[in-house]
């Protein structure tokens, strides 16, 4: 076998050439899953050197439109993942491969890349389509736990902390879910997918839907206002992972063991990670109905993520940072659930419409215990 590849390469060649848990966060979801047909496997794995292959297995986790496969070989187990369209921007997959390459150096834990036996390749290409082989990590989901919840945050820290000295070879994207245009816009669509997706639900619920947009629209902006006047533009920017949440970590008991998913890492100030990641794994669901979710979030796991995060030397957060928190999480709420129902009318299998009312309950909960939280954070 080759390993890990040295780096990731670019190239237009139509022919092969160049994990996850469940949790509490807010994931939409889709309806058909894609899967390797025998010749694309057959010709994909052609290209690596890991022995013979013994078993092979689907891995129905993840985006349905990126099929994944556990192969289990003479060399050991290895995932395949063929990537879905839109998410195979050449330039931003060898961005994502050079920043996992960096960080499996410094022992950060995440599964490793494997390289095409040939050209040491991390991203080969058959039929215009870009394929990844990792080795495979076991691990189980979040277990909800106030001790997971400290260790993401501590992880979170570790990775900023490795990251403070990296130089990407690829351009990263900027961006993210504070202030962001495409959120405002996803709300004016919403009105409208509703009606198209179910008109008799939306035409009865009309003015209840207007309003409710319309808080998430004022609560928006102005939670956006108050996170820019605290100062969030003058303070300094690195790489962040953008998408930290219980789905992209697998755990052995308490501990996280790998991290997954890259795609989303971009320049930004280091708060807008973790400010998710407090909201992702303090969030609290309930089952396919959203009407039985509750307002709150589970203050325990909160504080933990938080003060597991503040764990790791150099990386503590500072009081001005802690105090956009709860700003920044409703901000990322919003955004997290608006832009799915505008593009389908729902949020994986749930009604639209009872989905946003959840929303604005959390939202009008997060705002009421605002100063409450700030408190806690003084703690932290």
């Amino acid at each position: 076998m080759s390993g890990a590849p040295r780096f990731p390469r670019l190239s237009s060649q139509p022919t092969v050439s160049p994990a996850s848990g469940s949790g509490s966060s807010l994931r939409p979801g889709s309806d058909e899953r894609e899967k390797f047909a025998a010749d694309e496997l057959a010709i994909v794995m052609s290209r690596y050197d890991v022995g013979t292959i013994q078993s092979v297995q689907e891995f129905p986790r993840g985006s349905r439109k990126s099929p994944k496969l556990i192969l289990r070989t003479s060399d050991g187990t290895f995932l395949l993942k063929r990537r879905a369209c839109g998410k195979d921007d050449p330039h931003k997959v060898a961005f994502s491969h050079d920043l996992q390459l960096y960080l499996a150096n410094k022992q950060f834990p995440l599964p490793h890349l494997v390289g095409t036996d040939d050209d040491n390749n991390s991203m080969p290409q058959y039929k215009d389509h870009i394929y990844e082989l990792f080795e495979y990590i076991s691990g189980t989901s979040f277990d909800n736990s106030a001790a997971a919840a400290a260790d993401a945050g501590k992880t979170l820290a570790l990775f900023h902390k490795l990251l403070l000295d990296y130089v990407p070879q690829y351009e990263p994207s900027q961006g993210s879910y504070h202030g962001a245009r495409g959120v405002t816009k996803s709300m004016g669509a919403i009105p409208n997918t509703l009606a198209r997706v179910d008109p008799q639900n939306a035409s009865s619920q009309a003015q209840r839907i207007q309003n409710t947009v319309q808080f998430l629209h004022t609560s928006y902006n102005a939670a956006a206002m108050r996170v820019n006047e605290m100062g969030l533009s003058d303070w300094p920017m690195q790489i962040v992972h953008s998408d930290w949440h219980p789905g992209n970590m697998l755990f052995r008991g308490h501990k996280v063991v790998a991290v997954i998913d890259y795609d989303a890492a971009r320049i930004q100030q280091r708060v807008i990670d973790v400010a998710n990641g407090a909201l992702q794994f303090s969030i609290l669901g309930g089952g396919d109905d959203p009407a039985s979710w509750p307002n709150h979030i589970d203050k325990r796991r909160f504080e933990s993520f938080l003060r597991g995060y503040d764990s790791v030397p150099n990386c503590v957060l500072a009081k001005a940072e802690l105090r956009t928190v709860p700003w920044l999480m409703i901000e990322a709420l919003i955004a997290e659930s608006v832009i799915p129902i505008a593009a389908t009318g729902s949020f994986a299998q749930m009604d639209g419409v009872g989905f946003l009312l959840m929303i604005e309950r959390k939202v009008r909960w997060i705002q009421e215990q605002a100063d409450a939280m700030e408190s806690v954070l003084e703690s932290v």
